[in-house]
């Protein structure tokens, strides 16, 4: 690992903050009590309750959602309005919280500095609250994981996937979620995803594969019951 503990927590710091400069704070209360309902739930049942935990939703129609390895959860406006139930809200935060648990920002974090930006930038970032890191503000948020674009989350590992899927399914039922909601609401996604690429040219598993394996782990787990 390139990027310690402690210099991802300072990486995601930063980028949570750059967040709240940038975008804007919805302050409709009822969306804010929804997603800290949901956030908590999911928090509680999955033991990672030593982080700083806060959850905020952004005034946009962007259908996306991110959640980064400090615990800071950023949902937006667009997103929340087509999750039908608290059930799809648990199904994006509990799959994000999976990366978290899994230690996969850590990993992809360290993979994209070292490949992208070089290590330099790593100590100039991290002593920086200003124009320097908001000039890689963007790169620094990509490979901390921050994103879900229309069911496709930006791309750690296809491993990765798959093991944040399985944990967030538990931490659903675990928080109390109906986990076939899982199912429902990355067809519900797959359905809107008009750009989908082939899986062998994408780190991230098809639409279809990541579906299947979601529902043959709840069969297994015995949810569906």
């Amino acid at each position: 690992m390139l990027v310690s503990d402690g210099q991802l927590a300072q990486l995601s710091e930063q980028a949570w903050q750059d967040s709240l400069q940038r975008e804007r704070v919805l302050r409709d209360p009822s969306y804010q009590r929804r997603l800290q309902r949901v956030g908590d739930r999911i928090v509680r049942a999955s033991g990672q309750s030593q982080l700083n935990w806060e959850f905020v939703v952004f005034d946009s129609d962007t259908v996306n959602a991110w959640v980064l390895p400090n615990g800071k959860v950023g949902f937006y406006k667009g997103i929340l309005d087509i999750m039908e139930t608290d059930d799809h809200v648990a199904t994006v935060m509990g799959h994000e919280v999976g990366h978290i648990a899994g230690r996969h920002s850590a990993e992809r974090a360290s993979q994209q500095l070292a490949a992208q930006m070089g290590i330099g930038l790593l100590a100039s970032a991290i002593g920086s609250s200003g124009t320097e890191y908001a000039q890689y503000s963007q790169d620094i948020g990509a490979a901390l994981g921050m994103g879900v674009t229309y069911g496709v989350i930006l791309p750690y590992s296809r491993e990765h996937e798959y093991e944040a899927d399985r944990l967030g399914v538990d931490y659903m039922v675990g928080a109390g979620y109906d986990a076939r909601q899982a199912v429902d609401f990355w067809v519900g996604m797959s359905s809107a995803n008009n750009h989908r690429t082939a899986e062998f040219a994408s780190t991230h598993p098809s639409d279809e594969n990541r579906i299947a394996a979601m529902r043959a782990h709840i069969r297994d787990r015995g949810y569906a019951a």
